[in-house]
């Protein structure tokens, strides 16, 4: 089983290279950064990936990034994310795809070689593995935050809107037509339980939200 890791941390990478092949897996390939893993995932087409989620150069949340946009050009790619924490804003994006095979583990709770072994091997068969914690901070988010059920886009589109851009300044920057951004900016209302009733002031409570929330 072909396994391609991106982990910056060289003695946590060369420790899961060690481990993984004295239980009969292949390390195709280990990257420090987000694209040499998308490039390593086009080139060796793992069975199954491990990803770390904060990555150079901003060790924010490359990693995860780097997940959901391998997974975009190889659908169904067999993802283990395992990190020290939960990134909430794209994490939830990660697992509720519809396509299985992704698991979500905390390094600091993973106290046993065969349960982690187990869960590598469930997510390459396309199950679903996720550390309680995960799931607890994922469910505490959406139901106290509004803001957790719009998308990477829209949030973008929102963060320019608290900029104070209009509709076509928000297209030039993002390269996407107005009519987008007029669907994206339906979507944010929406999802913020902005009703029509509160016509032009609905964009100002959007971004009122958005920045309560910085």
């Amino acid at each position: 089983m072909r396994v391609v890791i991106v982990e910056d941390n060289v003695l946590l990478s060369n420790g899961l290279e060690l481990l993984l092949s004295a239980k009969g897996f292949h390390v195709a390939a280990i990257t420090q950064d987000a694209p040499g893993f998308v490039a390593a995932v086009t080139e060796h087409r793992p069975d199954v990936t491990i990803v770390d989620v904060r990555l150079p150069p901003t060790f924010r949340d490359e990693g995860i990034h780097a997940a959901i946009h391998a997974r975009r050009r190889h659908p169904g790619l067999p993802v283990l994310v395992l990190s020290q924490y939960v990134e909430q804003q794209y994490a939830g994006e990660l697992i509720s795809d519809g396509r299985g095979g992704v698991g979500y583990l905390l390094k600091d709770r993973v106290s046993r070689v065969s349960e982690f072994i187990d869960a590598l091997r469930r997510v390459a068969a396309g199950g679903t593995v996720m550390d309680p914690e995960v799931i607890g901070q994922l469910l505490t988010r959406h139901v106290r935050d509004p803001m957790a059920a719009l998308t990477p886009r829209e949030r973008e589109v929102l963060a320019l809107m608290a900029e104070g851009k209009d509709n076509a300044t928000i297209a030039a920057r993002l390269v996407i037509t107005e009519n987008a951004v007029h669907k994206h900016i339906g979507n944010i209302f929406a999802k913020l339980g902005l009703s029509p009733a509160d016509s032009g002031h609905r964009r100002v409570l959007a971004v009122l939200t958005y920045l309560s929330r910085q």
